[in-house]
């Protein structure tokens, strides 16, 4: 049997009410709210953020042999970014990363691939930062987010949700389109697009069921994700006919989320799922994709690390439209009158790989004293070079005192300073995000969070933050 053994979304903690769009231009925006990745996040730390949750919901042992990460932002070209949510996630040097990137439709297409791949077990990433022109709906559809499914055999893990069969169907037509370097996405007459997907739906559609040998009766849910919203709605509407529930997408509250759409969407299908039901992914995107899938008995033991609903309950929707436009570089403020940070050094990065990316520390095998960072000698008896390593990544810590820096160098200041002291042993000063400066308070939980510090000379420079736990 193969299928998805874990799965799991991430919903950045900002949000941005639409009506402020409103209350700034006098047009533009909407209703409810749209996620924001904060200056600190790109497509790659979403990744990260959303491959720890699936991986910490999964089977105790199961470790993928491949990662395969989609966006249509990537961070760099020509460098694979999969090798850093690789080194983040601290999997096996054997474990091959790739990229499969450019267009919207990679989201679901490396899902497929990994359904139909050999490979014992694959995490298949996505993620999206959705952007666009000032009061336009790019802006206001859009949200920022990422999935990641572990796919495999059940020689790897219980599946939670047998593959059945798939179907596609492709054809070349101008939809949305973005030309490199650019932040703005272009649409065609949005009713040219919808009569290209509406035959395209039907036809992949069947192929699917035919190949699974199913009638349209026994589709428990069905989950149509897309960024052309009309036509979305449309195939929603036909091939919905008969078949169980149509789930509600997050539209009101996290928004679209491009590359990452339909895996975020099956995610939260699978969240709530029970045993023996049908589900049915529709990816409408420069053709029309159709997965199906089968959850079984194991899905009731399977929890998630962080629901998805969850994480859109604890968002913070009080995002000032003014920051997310810093944030998206659509307006710039003036930095603190402090130098701007130099590029990281690689050889540097290279020597210290797992506490840069992994965030491992040293542990004192007599004393087990914890040395963040990592140490060959010990600071209890003086050891040397007997040391073990100790990976502090999924470690909560508690703030012992913290300082607010409003003069060093950051894109949204003030920065927050925070001594952590971690559950188990080990102490950091480390830099907090997602809160406020007066939202802190000596003794609160924090856990960390993989981030990018800056980007110089075109490298972005990543390593661990903490944020409060909620």
């Amino acid at each position: 049997m193969r299928g998805i053994i874990s799965a799991a979304g991430y919903v950045p903690h900002n949000r941005l009410d639409r009506a402020k769009i409103t209350e700034f231009f006098g047009s533009g925006g909407g209703k409810g709210t749209r996620s924001v990745a904060s200056y600190d996040q790109d497509t790659t730390t979403l990744a990260v953020e959303a491959g720890r949750y699936a991986l910490a919901a999964a089977p105790d042992g199961c470790s993928p042999e491949s990662l395969w990460f989609a966006t249509a932002v990537p961070t760099y070209l020509d460098k694979t970014n999969a090798t850093i949510v690789h080194a983040a996630l601290r999997l096996d040097s054997s474990a091959a990363a790739y990229d499969l990137g450019g267009g919207v439709r990679s989201g679901i297409g490396a899902l497929r691939a990994a359904l139909a791949s050999n490979d014992p077990a694959v995490l298949v990433t996505s993620a999206d930062i959705r952007t666009g022109q000032a009061t336009g709906g790019d802006e206001a559809s859009g949200g920022d987010a990422s999935a990641a499914l572990l796919v495999g055999d059940d020689s790897a893990g219980p599946v939670i949700a047998e593959y059945l069969g798939a179907g596609s169907a492709t054809r070349e037509f101008l939809d949305t389109w973005r030309v490199p370097g650019e932040s703005r996405t272009r649409h065609w007459e949005e009713r040219f697009a919808e009569t290209q997907f509406g035959p395209l739906a039907d036809q992949a559609w069947n192929e699917a069921l035919k190949a699974a040998g199913l009638s349209p009766e026994q589709v428990d849910v069905l989950v149509v994700a897309g960024s052309h919203s009309r036509a979305v709605k449309a195939a929603a509407r036909k091939l919905g006919t008969g078949v169980g529930t149509v789930a509600d997408d997050y539209s009101a509250t996290i928004g679209n989320a491009g590359t990452a759409e339909a895996g975020l969407r099956l995610a939260g299908a699978l969240e709530a799922a029970t045993p023996g039901q049908v589900i049915a992914l529709v990816g409408l995107a420069d053709g029309v994709d159709v997965l199906l899938l089968r959850t079984t008995d194991a899905i009731t033991d399977w929890q998630p690390a962080r629901s998805i609903g969850d994480q859109i309950a604890g968002g913070n929707p009080d995002l000032p439209y003014a920051k997310f436009l810093s944030w998206r570089g659509q307006v710039t403020v003036e930095p603190p009158r402090r130098p701007e940070p130099a590029r990281m050094s690689a050889s540097a990065a290279g020597r210290s790989y797992d506490w840069k990316y992994g965030f491992v520390g040293s542990r004192d095998r007599e004393s087990g004293a914890v040395h963040l960072p990592p140490s060959r000698v010990s600071f209890v008896g003086g050891n040397v070079d007997d040391m073990e390593p100790a990976p502090m990544a999924d470690l909560q810590g508690t703030v012992l005192t913290f300082t607010v820096d409003k003069l060093v160098y950051s894109p949204s200041p003030p920065v927050v300073f925070a001594v952590v002291n971690f559950d188990g042993g080990g102490r950091l000063p480390v830099e907090l995000t997602d809160v406020a400066a007066d939202g802190v308070s000596i003794g609160d939980k924090v856990e960390m969070t993989f981030r990018r510090l800056n980007t110089s000379d075109g490298i972005a420079n990543y390593f661990w933050k903490a944020r409060p736990v909620r």
